[in-house]
């Protein structure tokens, strides 16, 4: 969660500092959805980076730093599509395929959980 007048790329960092011990510099913004307001949420921008790939001597220096945060484990995308709520696997999965073409993805996730490339007019120029 991005505090007061912080970029969202540094949220990104700080929590993963906080949360995992982990001390990243974020690259590309790969991933930028907005989900509408559900369940007890308002609606909100969800962004996700490039974070790069851990080296070996990183794992097992992760440590959980945060009691929001029960356990973390390292999943193949296969494995996560069966694991991870429809939306979230959806945004997943467009930031992987924006790794491969280097383009980043804007999405919108309606009510019913569904994550898709907003309609209308193409706002590119």
């Amino acid at each position: 969660m991005a505090e007061a007048n912080e970029a969202p790329h540094r949220a990104a960092e700080r929590e993963l500092w906080e949360e995992l011990g982990l001390h990243v510099r974020l690259r590309t913004m790969l991933v930028v959805n907005w989900v509408a307001a559900h369940g007890p949420w308002d609606d909100s921008l969800m962004f996700i980076f490039d974070g790069g790939v851990l080296g070996r001597e990183q794992i097992p220096r992760l440590r959980i730093l945060d009691e929001e945060i029960s356990d973390f484990r390292f999943w193949t995308p296969e494995q996560a599509a069966d694991l991870l709520r429809p939306y979230v696997w959806a945004s997943l999965e467009q930031a992987l395929a924006a790794v491969t073409d280097g383009r980043p993805r804007c999405l919108q996730t309606a009510r019913d959980q569904t994550a898709s490339p907003p309609t209308g007019p193409d706002i590119r120029h």
